[in-house]
């Protein structure tokens, strides 16, 4: 008699929603800067009708307009126009080499460090002078500069992750975690909310042990949690790069195992930083209260990615609101 195992169908998705307890917020200027953002990511495009609905529903706006919601209008629509241009660059890594990921790198650093000097007929090129250029006359310096520095971690992470890709690579969880910290985007994220609050924090501050744990905490939840809510589109592609399929690699472990795993960490890195909130020093009452209203934007980060997660189309298609409420994933075939 012979006995053959069924693949799994479907997995459960973990609570992270009733973990995270910050309140859920939305920019009162949401429609006018999401219908202008994506006006602007058209323009001049050549996109394909499929491209331009799978824009539409990923909602880029409503997520923007949940992660930092006391935003002004000029400085929201600067977050709305990144974050579109920062997904239509992940689409672009996702497709590409590591001699494309290369060539992607240099035009948009050379376009953020010469804003007005430098040119490639590359569209990326004007897409980053344009959004960067509104962003620099009331961003501090050190704003500024962590935004680029981070944007270069950010592409260097890519094409590690690109070689790896390459190679079939699978990377131990220690070193998929250290590197996933930067192809997430969300670093350039945490410096665009000194922007949209339009704080200037010095950077002996900002590089406290306390405040780099919190912002690696509030990277951790959002980037592991995406992963989690994107595994399935991923597995589906043969996509390796997701902290489900480096965990069942290293630990042996079938998809639910791997999803609780994971999902147990998320709910442990909110826990981090709320512990980390407590553990915040006083540098006087004016850090203080920039401090303050920088912390709490990471906390609607956490909690704006976990909703949005489920309104977009880009992990759920058009069931985000029934896996919300079930948690119970259906999975794609291969190659789907």
């Amino acid at each position: 008699m012979s006995f053959t195992t069924a693949l799994p169908t479907k997995f459960i998705l973990p609570d992270l929603v009733s973990h995270c307890d910050f309140k859920l917020r939305m920019n009162r200027h949401h429609k006018q800067a999401t219908a202008e953002s994506k006006r602007w990511l058209f323009r001049g495009d050549n996109l394909t009708q499929k491209s331009r609905k799978a824009i539409h529903g990923l909602k880029a706006g409503q997520l923007t307009s949940m992660c930092y919601p006391d935003a002004g209008f000029p400085q929201l629509r600067v977050c709305c126009d990144f974050m579109n241009y920062l997904f239509h660059l992940d689409n672009l890594s996702d497709d590409m080499d590591k001699a494309g990921t290369k060539n992607i790198a240099n035009v948009v650093l050379n376009s953020l460090h010469h804003p007005y000097d430098y040119y490639s007929p590359a569209r990326l090129n004007r897409m980053t002078k344009d959004f960067y250029k509104r962003m620099l006359p009331t961003a501090s310096r050190g704003t500024s500069r962590r935004f680029i520095e981070t944007m270069d971690f950010f592409f260097q992470a890519v094409h590690v992750q690109a070689i790896d890709r390459a190679k079939g690579v699978v990377p131990d969880l220690e070193s998929y975690i250290s590197l996933r910290r930067d192809t997430s985007g969300c670093k350039p994220c945490w410096a665009l909310i000194e922007y949209a609050n339009n704080l200037d924090i010095p950077d002996e501050v900002m590089e406290h042990p306390i405040i780099q744990s919190l912002g690696e905490a509030a990277n951790d939840l959002v980037t592991w949690s995406n992963d989690i809510f994107s595994y399935n589109v991923e597995q589906s592609k043969g996509d390796t790069h997701n902290m489900i399929s480096v965990v069942m690699h290293q630990e042996c472990l079938d998809i639910q195992c791997a999803v609780d795993f994971v999902g147990k960490l998320c709910k442990q890195s909110i826990d981090r930083f709320n512990e980390n909130r407590g553990l915040i020093p006083s540098w006087g009452s004016k850090i203080d209260k920039d401090v303050a209203i920088y912390v709490g934007g990471l906390a609607d980060w956490i909690v704006g990615s976990l909703h949005w997660s489920f309104d977009t189309t880009r992990y759920f298609q058009n069931s985000g609101r029934e896996v919300k409420r079930t948690r119970v994933v259906n999975l794609f075939p291969r190659g789907k």
